[in-house]
């Protein structure tokens, strides 16, 4: 071995061994926080719940604000007035039994509607004919308005129960047999040969692999059924008021206006407005909970 490379590599190893060079320890207090617990206020502040209770705070003072500014309880009954109206409808018992009717004759139409667009997307994935059926007649009924075939509806089943059925099926059937449908279509082809490798098949294929794939868009229709049906209910009760002797929160609106009776008015809009926050909010969330976000689908 040439002599300049002997000494280039004892130099090197001296260099390695001068006791001059000291590496010391990194402690772990050197570094940058890690993870800090958070504090009562950002606690409070990352509660999803506890945020949506400010923003309906809020909107609580601004009605109160502006309704006393108007200062006219016939136009515009302030926060207060409208609560103390509600919390005196539902000691009577009157506000309590028309939203428990209301709430009966929706869960009516609103299985009776899931039943159909069940069986009809069920056509329309198991044939080409039965797409093309569901593809067509959604497109001529879904623009109709249900409240629009509300006078077919009393001349077809009488001042009934059966009229408001009636019109919610149109509500609830197309919005879930489209979201329904769409949700099967987007399902991936890998998933559904992943499916056949496992010899799925059958009632076993759609609900082990297409339900928990296509359950995103289900849901969506569920969430968009239960609006329009909701609405439509309120709509139609208001129209013809009664139904087989009783009325629903549509009618209890209806016959306070009459009377003008402007805080109860806004009492009966307010307790649909927490009917319809109770179901978005608790019962849809808890199914939310329960599948999608549970396997990953949604954050």
């Amino acid at each position: 071995m040439p002599d300049s490379a002997m000494s280039t590599q004892q130099a090197a190893a001296a260099a390695n061994q001068r006791p001059e060079i000291f590496h010391p320890r990194e402690v772990s207090s050197d570094f940058g926080v890690v993870e800090k617990p958070l504090t009562t206020w950002e606690k409070i502040c990352d509660n999803n719940a506890v945020r949506k209770i400010f923003i309906l705070v809020v909107l609580a003072i601004i009605w109160e604000v502006y309704a006393r500014a108007v200062h006219n309880e016939l136009l515009f009954p302030t926060f207060s007035a409208t609560v103390k109206a509600f919390f005196v409808a539902i000691v009577s018992g009157g506000l309590i039994q028309k939203a428990w009717f209301s709430i009966h004759v929706l869960l009516i139409g609103y299985a009776a509607g899931l039943a159909l667009a069940a069986l009809l997307t069920i056509l329309a994935i198991s044939t080409r004919l039965g797409r093309d059926f569901l593809e067509t007649i959604t497109s001529m009924f879904n623009p109709l308005p249900a409240i629009a075939l509300l006078p077919l509806a009393l001349l077809w089943f009488g001042l009934g129960t059966g009229s408001l059925v009636f019109v919610l099926i149109h509500s609830v059937l197309w919005a879930v047999a489209l979201n329904t449908l769409a949700g099967f279509q987007s399902v991936s082809a890998t998933l559904r040969m992943v499916g056949r490798n496992y010899g799925l098949s059958g009632f076993r294929y759609v609900f082990a692999i297409l339900i928990p794939a296509a359950f995103p868009a289900i849901l969506s229709g569920l969430k968009i059924g239960w609006a329009f049906a909701w609405r439509t209910l309120i709509a139609a009760e208001l129209v013809f008021g009664v139904s087989s002797g009783s009325g629903g929160l549509g009618w209890f609106i209806y016959e306070n206006k009459n009377e003008l009776d402007i805080p109860s008015v806004f009492a009966g809009l307010l307790t649909v407005i927490l009917i319809g926050l109770f179901v978005e909010h608790f019962i849809f969330r808890l199914i939310e909970q329960r599948t999608i976000r549970k396997w990953g689908m949604q954050e």
